[in-house]
């Protein structure tokens, strides 16, 4: 390139003369021919010798080129030494470049690019992306560190989870492990673990149940009082103490190197996440603990507390389970007489199954047949459908729309109607049973009916409806039917038996006739007031009747004065919806002063037998119905009685005072540490009005008092617990922590109040 550089001015000038030269000798050429001359030496030197001036012109033109090729040359040069700069600049800067991205990659880069100018965007990028790096890096350090922790963590939560696990079930064995192996896992030199003793009336204490790497010097009698040292505080406060500067007399770490003072001491609370507190961890250190280490220190400690939560819960529930043992043995000797009952209950349950799909089925048929309508609040009927609009003679929808309901009411049932419809547009109970409608006409129309208040996604009631069945013909049948029941019950002896012979029911007539009341025959068996000698005779006309033979004639029996009395009469059997024999009835007559009179008496029992006829039909599906009720409602008592029984006994054993009242405001329950509480005796308090408990106060007391939130009346916040206070028997004003429970069903509804001392909470 210097050579170049060099020569490029002498080579201009050199081509630039060879090009004036032959520019020249072209010239000269030219002209000669254009004289018409033959070109050749002679002609030349005759052409410069004939006129001088064309020699001149040939060394001007020269002399001109030589001067052009000169400067061409020197701007060639200046051009080349320009570019020769621009490239060593270049180099320069990819050097300074490379040095730079490389110090980047290894993260030596401490000074920034220096640019060449301030528009060097090369520079000036590499500068930023300089900073962006760095601030990455310390990001990315950063990221590690809480990664890093964040596993030092979750390693040591799953290790002290599984220790939990396996040593749940002895407090002193999960004390020793925790400590020893929390010491080791925290670089940790010293530490101890405290419980919260409740000794009852004489108070709380603290005990030390483990320790590592302890000295006998301190806490020698291992227990100490709430308040009574950072130990004591950490308790009674709830909350985690830290110190990083440990005077010298405090604590000392022996080893076999020596004696030393530690760095910091960090002292745990072993609580709860509902804030129960059970006891602390004291750990001493020659290391200065992190944040994220004291974290993982108190998620530890909270392990450990939900831990001893569930295993004084264990003992608890072991404890109880032993007085339901207990109790267990006493129910025992009622289980032979329930065996009976499961068994029945059981078939029932069966019956009740295919009961149930035949409901399903027909329900959808009902829907198409039953009377509807609907009535807003103001009992302005908004909606008939056509069965309400052909039964009460209606032709359309209009006719009856905007009509208010008593014109579909007699006007003599209005005033009890009137208050059954304040109860329902209040969202009171729904009211089902026969009712009378009037027609268009004024024809009465019977139905079984409907009235039930149809609420708004608020709960408040917002329009009723009706729902009805035409009973006009069966409400007149089953009048004329319950005449002649009446009829016959004046006039003829009556009698029910089951199938094994015991007694379900005597009429009047029949209990007069035998000077017997009906609890001393109820339940009593037919055999037993039969004659001796007739026993045997008797009970194989029972078994013929049992078998489908009838039995009609004359029967002897004994009165409760040992009279005898004969009766005339017929047994017919009464079967249920599955053809079985569901029970007995006998209808007959006192024959005693007729018994010659056969022919009257076989008159009267043919016609008692028609008409018993009639009633077996019209009265099986409400004796089996009645049947399966009573049955259901005794199991169902049976299991309510035991499981009441079974909570009150638990919430009795509870150290919280727990009060509970029902909808109307009555106390229900009221254990013995809300008699401690209040200073009331149980028998005082039970089945009276809540403001025994909770008397009026003047409200500068604020909203704090209890007597604020135990309503019935009002919105009830529950689950949540808050700082409230009470006043006692003696008027003494105590802080408490209350929390609300409700639970309703149907128109039955409960609030209970669990109430705790906040000093026993704390100590």
């Amino acid at each position: 390139m210097n050579k170049i550089k060099q020569n490029i001015v002498r080579l201009s000038v050199v081509l630039w003369l060879l090009a004036a030269i032959i520019f020249r000798f072209i010239t000269l050429l030219t002209e000669i021919s254009s004289q018409d001359k033959p070109i050749g030496l002679e002609s030349i030197i005759t052409f410069y010798s004939e006129n001088p001036t064309n020699l001149v012109t040939s060394i001007i033109i020269i002399i001109i080129f030589t001067l052009i090729g000169y400067y061409f040359g020197s701007y060639l040069k200046t051009i080349i030494q320009n570019i020769e700069t621009k490239i060593n600049e270049n180099e320069e800067n990819a050097d300074k470049v490379f040095n730079f991205v490389e110090k980047l990659r290894s993260g030596a880069a401490e000074e920034e690019f220096l640019r060449f100018d301030e528009n060097d965007k090369l520079g000036t990028a590499l500068t930023k992306l300089k900073i962006e790096l760095a601030e990455r890096n310390i990001k990315e350090e950063k990221r590690k560190s809480e990664d890093s922790q964040r596993n030092r963590i979750a390693e040591g939560m799953a290790m002290f989870g599984a220790i939990l696990r396996e040593t749940s079930d002895n407090l002193d064995e999960l004390a020793q492990t925790v400590i020893s192996n929390l010491v080791k896992y925290i670089d940790a030199q010293q530490a101890g673990f405290f419980v919260l003793r409740e000794n009852g009336e004489s108070g709380n204490s603290i005990e030390q149940i483990a320790a590592f790497a302890y000295g006998r010097k301190k806490f020698s009698d291992k227990v100490i009082l709430p308040g009574e040292g950072l130990v004591g505080a950490c308790i009674l406060e709830k909350e985690t103490i830290f110190i990083n500067s440990v005077s010298e007399n405090f604590v000392e770490i022996t080893s076999g190197l020596g004696k030393s003072n530690p760095r910091c001491i960090l002292i745990v609370p072993l609580k709860t996440e509902e804030g129960q507190i059970h006891g602390a961890l004291e750990i001493a250190s020659f290391k200065i603990y992190e944040k994220y280490e004291i974290e993982f220190v108190e998620r530890v400690a909270e392990s450990i507390a939900t831990t001893i939560t569930n295993l004084k819960i264990n003992m608890q529930t072991s404890r109880l389970l032993e007085e339901s043992r207990e109790q267990a043995k006493e129910l025992a000797a009622q289980e032979e007489k329930m065996h009976r009952t499961v068994d029945d209950m059981r078939r029932l349950q069966i019956e009740a199954a295919q009961q149930s799909e035949q409901f399903v089925s027909f329900t959808n048929s009902v829907n198409h047949t039953m009377i509807r309508a609907e009535y807003n609040k103001d009992g302005i009927l908004t909606y008939a459908n056509t069965k309400f609009l052909n039964i009460l003679g209606y032709e359309s929808n209009s006719d009856v729309e905007g009509k208010h309901i008593t014109t579909f009411i007699n006007k003599k049932d209005q005033i009890w109607f009137d208050d059954l419809w304040e109860r329902l547009i209040n969202g009171g109970k729904h009211f089902e049973g026969d009712m009378k409608h009037v027609t268009k006409d004024g024809k009465d129309v019977w139905t079984i009916a409907t009235y039930v208040s149809v609420r708004d996604f608020e709960g408040n009631p917002e329009k009723i409806l009706f729902l009805g069945i035409d009973t006009t013909s069966g409400k007149q049948q089953s009048l004329d039917y319950e005449g002649q029941i009446n009829a016959l019950n004046h006039s003829s002896l009556k009698a029910e038996y089951m199938p094994d012979g015991r007694i379900i029911d005597y009429n009047n007539r029949l209990l007069d006739a035998l000077n017997y009341r009906l609890d001393e025959v109820k339940d009593q068996y037919i055999f037993d007031f039969i004659n001796a000698d007739e026993v045997d005779d008797f009970k194989t006309v029972w078994k013929n009747i049992l078998n489908g033979i009838p039995f009609e004639g004359r029967i002897r029996r004994t009165t409760k004065n040992n009279e005898e009395k004969w009766f005339y009469g017929s047994f017919s059997i009464v079967r249920d919806i599955y053809d079985e024999i569901s029970k007995i009835i006998f209808i007959g007559n006192d024959i005693t002063e007729q018994r010659m009179m056969e022919t009257k008496n076989r008159e009267q029992t043919e016609i008692l037998k028609l008409q018993e006829e009639k009633l077996q039909q019209a009265k099986v599906d409400l004796s089996r119905k009645l049947k399966q009720s009573r049955e259901e409602m005794k199991q169902q008592f049976r299991e309510i009685e035991t499981v009441k029984l079974l909570n009150e006994k638990t919430l009795e054993g509870m150290l919280d005072a727990i009060v509970t009242i029902n909808q109307d405001k009555i106390v229900e329950f009221f254990n013995k540490a809300a008699e401690d509480l209040w200073g009331f005796e149980r028998d005082i308090v039970l089945n009276k009005d809540i403001s025994i408990l909770l008397p009026p106060i003047d409200n500068s007391f604020g909203d704090n008092y209890l007597g604020n939130y135990l309503k019935i009346d009002e919105h009830v916040e529950t689950n949540m617990r808050r700082e409230v206070f009470i006043l006692n028997k003696d008027g003494e004003q105590i802080s408490v922590l209350m929390t609300l429970s409700e639970a309703g069903i149907g128109m039955r509804y409960r609030l209970t109040a669990f109430i705790q001392r906040i000093e026993v909470e704390l100590f």
